[in-house]
This record gives structure tokens, sequence and C-alpha cells, in this order.
């Protein structure tokens, strides 16, 4: 479908500041091509190119780890998951004679406690270092030292 001969078709529309007449004659920032010439594109960035499909995102898979936080153990019995067995357990106490237990004996000695009353601190629990084992399997899961 060709145009009538007469009508001349403008080859831009007008820019805003011709449309609304507002400082029309203020310097443009890059050169304005005469009409027939072609543009010069350098020092300008390029118009973006329209045939190209948007990038596509890969979905992202989320995986939930759980992190056992370290166990701290004292004298009273833990709730954890043996890492031996793999089962929530909670711990089997066992005293033995430690560090405090000896020192206490030795403490009542040098008090003149020698007849046998320095035996005492091997009948505390409380002066005695304590053992976490699993009731499952019987491994040993942790120690509390008390000295």
């Amino acid at each position: 479908m060709s145009a009538p001969s007469g009508i001349a078709f403008p080859s831009a529309p007008p820019s805003y500041e011709e449309t609304t007449e507002i400082n029309v004659n203020y310097p443009h920032p890059y050169p304005i091509p005469e009409p027939g010439q072609k543009p010069d594109w350098k020092g300008m960035n390029p118009p973006p190119y329209s045939g190209q499909p948007a990038p596509v995102t890969n979905p992202v898979t989320v995986q939930t780890v759980y992190v056992q936080q370290p166990v701290v153990f004292y004298d009273r019995p833990v709730q954890m998951c043996c890492p031996s067995c793999n089962q929530m357990i909670v711990t089997r106490l066992s005293y033995d004679a430690g560090a405090l237990t000896w020192l206490s004996c030795g403490g009542l000695c040098l008090l003149g406690c020698a007849a046998g009353c320095c035996l005492i601190p091997f009948c505390i629990d409380a002066l005695k270092d304590v053992d976490h084992t699993c009731p499952n399997c019987g491994a040993l899961v942790g120690s509390y030292k008390r000295l």
C-alpha cells in the first residue's frame, strides 16, 4: 500500500520539549543528525536489541541442614542424639574418682583424718567426675571433669 504523493509523513515523532514548548532552544546533550544523515553512535549506548529472549533463571533448590549444637555435659543426664547409634537418648551417668576426689582425700589427710575419714570423698558423687554413656549401645558419649 503506498501513500498519496502529496502527503508528507514525519520521520520521527516530536520530542517532549517540542510538544510542550518548554525551552526548545536548550542545546541537546548529544548531537542530532540532520535529515538524511546517519547518526554517529560513538560515545553513546546502543539501543537495546529486542530480538533476544529474556535470560532464563534456573529454579533454586533449597536444602535444609540441621546442625546439632555441641552438647555441654555436667553432672545431670542430657537428652541428645547418640553419635554411635543415631537414636535420641537420655544419657546414663557413671561416677569415677577424679582430681577433685583425690585432692579432697589428701586435704583430709593433712588435717589429721588419716584413720579412714580421708576416704569419705570416694563415697560422695558430688566430688567425682561424671561419664555420660548411651543406654542403647553403651558408647561413651561425653565426660564432665570437676577439675
